[in-house]
């Protein structure tokens, strides 16, 4: 089994992306949407969350704004949160390895592959880039975002630039979908190619 991993800036289309991988019979684990579950009502860090970060969940689970307000420029309770979630996630992970084992090719949905050291965990790397006014664009359309917030969220992201450096493969969705989705095709093509010969 190959792992690759999929990142990608905020507003870069990462999301689009994987779900070109999943069209194409590749399963995808959405490190994000495990977070959401384990965040969400009755989800498995919602106690031990609101332990640590009073007044940041309800009936629905975590308020993921309120705790974003909470950790955003605080180092430290940053760190305390990734104490929690990290762990949490990687356990999932782990779980969709060994249920997909079977498979030729897998994809790792991870948003901060580089930042929380999760390259070690994959085989391959793809980013997911595009121009920085159309990510800008992206972003600034979202409910509830502001210029200051994005900059907050763009200083604990590595630039786009050296992600793609790191990349075994540049994924560009700053064009047509179909552009992106040839790239994607031949991602898969390359990677289930290399595990025939």
């Amino acid at each position: 089994m190959i792992r690759l991993g999929l990142t990608g800036s905020i507003g870069m289309g990462k999301s689009t992306v994987a779900q070109m991988f999943a069209d194409e019979g590749v399963p995808v684990f959405d490190a994000d949407a495990e977070v959401h579950r384990l965040q969400g009502p009755a989800g498995a860090l919602v106690e031990m969350i609101e332990m640590h970060f009073p007044g940041t969940t309800g009936p629905e689970g975590v308020d993921r704004g309120a705790l974003a307000e909470r950790v955003l420029g605080e180092p430290e309770k940053l760190r305390s949160l990734e104490m929690l979630v990290h762990p949490a996630v990687a356990r999932e992970r782990e779980r969709f390895l060994a249920e997909h084992g079977h498979v030729p090719l897998v994809l790792l949905d991870i948003p901060l592959l580089f930042e929380a050291g999760g390259a070690a965990a994959v085989d391959k790397i793809a980013v997911v880039s595009a121009p920085e006014a159309v990510q800008r664009e992206r972003v600034l359309a979202r409910p509830g975002m502001t210029a200051d917030k994005l900059e907050r969220i763009l200083e604990r992201q590595l630039p786009d630039a050296k992600k793609r450096a790191r990349a075994d493969f540049v994924i560009p969705t700053g064009g047509s979908v179909e552009e992106t989705r040839q790239a994607v095709r031949r991602i898969v093509a390359c990677l289930t190619d290399a595990l025939d010969s």
